[in-house]
């Protein structure tokens, strides 16, 4: 028995959770510069963290303030710059919610925060089964979470049901720029073969070019948006907005 593994079963998946959020914000201490900014809490640091998936490490991708990575940092951005999201308290739906966004949220009474993991939010919800009505929220966050969804079109008819006619969902994943076509092999079933073609262990498909097609529908229109691209690049540095493999958002508006 590794120690990992003694350590998962002695302290819950939520404890350790805790721990690490007090561990990254102890090494921020130490951190202190203004060499990167974070645009989700408003502070600074020598230097971000890194973040890595077993196969690559992302230098300074972390913020050791509040967690951001570089697709949340990028994407309050465009909510912040181009939305009103943040206005009259709209009904949002957010999955797999991310600390550093969630908290710009906290004082919306209609806002929900879901996850299938009940650790990681206040609801529990499967994605391909919403339990809301039709035509119920003005908003839907969802990033990087269909990729990892077997049942990739039941989620995305979930998605439209509740969404609000004139409304917007925000679409994000990992993306390889370089592909066509979008890769998916169901022979790719173990975390090291998904690891290897997909790039994370839990993937069920690496999104190419055609992401737009793919999550096309009648009632909906789509629009690619590399809002990285509104910033210079001295700015895209001192905030580390990414490369793009992560961080481009798919505005999704049902008509």
């Amino acid at each position: 028995m590794t120690i990992k593994s003694i350590y998962q079963k002695i302290f819950s998946e939520k404890a350790r959770y805790n721990f690490h959020v007090k561990l990254r914000k102890a090494k921020a201490f130490f951190l202190s510069g203004n060499n990167f900014y974070c645009p989700c809490c408003g502070k600074s640091a020598r230097r971000f963290l890194e973040k890595g998936n077993g196969i690559e490490v992302r230098s300074n991708a972390v913020c050791p303030h509040c967690g951001s990575l570089e697709r949340s940092r990028l994407l309050y951005l465009y909510l912040k710059d181009k939305t009103n999201i943040f206005l009259n308290d709209p009904s949002i739906l957010h999955f797999a919610p991310e600390d550093a966004l969630k908290v710009h949220f906290a004082a919306n009474p209609n806002y929900t925060d879901a996850d299938l993991n009940p650790n990681l939010a206040s609801h529990q919800m499967d994605i391909t089964d919403i339990r809301f009505p039709d035509n119920h929220f003005d908003f839907i966050i969802c990033s990087h979470v269909l990729g990892h969804v077997p049942s990739e079109r039941k989620a995305l008819h979930e998605l439209y049901r509740v969404l609000k006619s004139g409304g917007s969902l925000f679409l994000m994943s990992l993306m390889d720029p370089d592909a066509q076509l979008t890769v998916e092999n169901p022979e790719f079933n173990t975390p090291e073969k998904k690891l290897r073609h997909y790039g994370e262990k839990d993937l069920e498909r690496l999104y190419g070019n055609d992401f737009s097609e793919r999550i096309a529908a009648e009632e909906v229109t789509v629009e690619r948006i590399d809002y990285r691209l509104h910033f210079a690049g001295s700015e895209r540095q001192h905030m580390a907005l990414g490369n793009g493999q992560r961080e481009v958002i798919y505005l999704v508006t049902k008509e």
